[in-house]
């Protein structure tokens, strides 16, 4: 196959059309605008259609209106108009319906600057509006692996009939790698039975995504519950780098994983024994290496993020104090470097090995 050197925004947005996306609803803001700007030229190609919405809030209503005809569609935003979403992606989440968000992070809180960040991740992880929901969360690392898991966002929307995030930042968005297009096969997927695509004559199909009678909502609730257990047992996705005999043990996405990855390999290099889960899917979080690693030799875990310090809670929970969770953070948009990871993992490194 072919490979094209292309910027993670567009690739991500080719990536959508070789699955069959033909709609996208959005409004523009920095760093994402090359999403929208690809999409306006290219979907008219392939019998689509692009909406520039008056704003974020409009754009996920959008969303919501093609899904629930069983259209496969989706929208790209940053930050702050990934909040404006929120009560959108609820509503989405009420009603079962399959689309994927992609979020652009931008350094925040508020409008922050256009620097990158992974200040986002409590608002992709935790539904981010109200009521009782989750997403699918996946976070690439280059943009190869950006292409292919917008396929596999579709994919998974369809399967489970519920919104999937693409967790990028402004890094990933604006660098330029080869990258080969795979075109989806949606063959093994369900048909969308439930859709109301008003066809005259045909069955009629209430997509609800509210329920008034207290008896039949906990019913709903149990049932949506259960699909995430579900999700939670078989669908959390990782990476991992030498976990066998690593007395620590580090946990790190997107681009800071990326990093991570480049100094684990070169501490280990220098003989220190350290190996890498770099999450995938932020949710279902990746419990089950942690479990594995604690079972094999890790003494500690490092945690390398840029932000306050968030996705560190979920490995503090999976780790349930068996080991201890130490947090590395760049803040302020900046990101790490190989050298002060490969630093800090050999400091770790000696903690770890001294108090076992």
């Amino acid at each position: 196959m072919q490979k094209l050197l292309v910027k993670g925004n567009e690739a991500i947005s080719e990536a959508a059309i070789q699955a069959g996306c033909k709609l996208f609803f959005g409004y523009p803001i920095t760093p994402s605008n090359e999403i929208i700007e690809y999409m306006a030229r290219r979907l008219p190609e392939v019998g689509g259609h692009m909406v520039q919405a008056e704003s974020e809030v409009s754009s996920i209503y959008m969303l919501l209106g093609a899904a629930g005809a069983g259209e496969r569609c989706m929208t790209g935003t940053s930050g702050c108009g990934f909040s404006l979403m929120q009560e959108g992606m609820s509503f989405l989440a009420a009603y079962e319906l399959p689309v994927v968000i992609v979020d652009v992070a931008r350094l925040g809180p508020a409008l922050g600057n256009l620097d990158p960040s992974q200040g986002d991740y409590f608002q992709w992880t935790r539904g981010g509006g109200h009521g009782d929901y989750y997403n699918f969360v996946l976070a690439p690392s280059g943009v190869q692996e950006a292409a292919d898991l917008m396929g596999l966002a579709f994919d998974l929307a369809d399967q489970y009939r519920m919104p999937a995030v693409v967790a990028m930042d402004g890094v990933l968005g604006q660098m330029m790698e080869p990258v080969t297009f795979r075109q989806t096969d949606t063959a093994h997927l369900p048909p969308k039975t439930w859709a109301a695509r008003g066809k005259k004559g045909g069955p009629k199909h209430d997509v609800v995504g509210y329920i008034l009678d207290p008896v039949k909502a906990e019913r709903s609730d149990i049932q949506r519950a259960a699909r995430y257990d579900q999700i939670r047992a078989t669908e959390q996705r990782w990476e991992e780098i030498a976990l066998d005999d690593a007395d620590l043990v580090v946990v790190s996405f997107g681009t800071a994983g990326r990093v991570a990855r480049a100094a684990v390999r070169e501490a280990r290099q220098q003989g220190i024994k350290v190996g890498l889960i770099r999450p995938i899917t932020l949710w279902p979080f990746p419990t089950n290496p942690i479990a594995t690693a604690l079972t094999q030799n890790a003494k500690g875990f490092m945690v390398a993020e840029m932000n306050m310090g968030q996705m560190v809670e979920d490995v503090r929970l999976a780790v349930n104090g068996r080991a201890p969770v130490y947090l590395h953070r760049n803040m302020g948009g900046s990101m790490p470097t190989t050298e002060e990871l490969v630093a800090r993992i050999r400091t770790l490194a000696g903690e770890v090995s001294v108090h076992a």
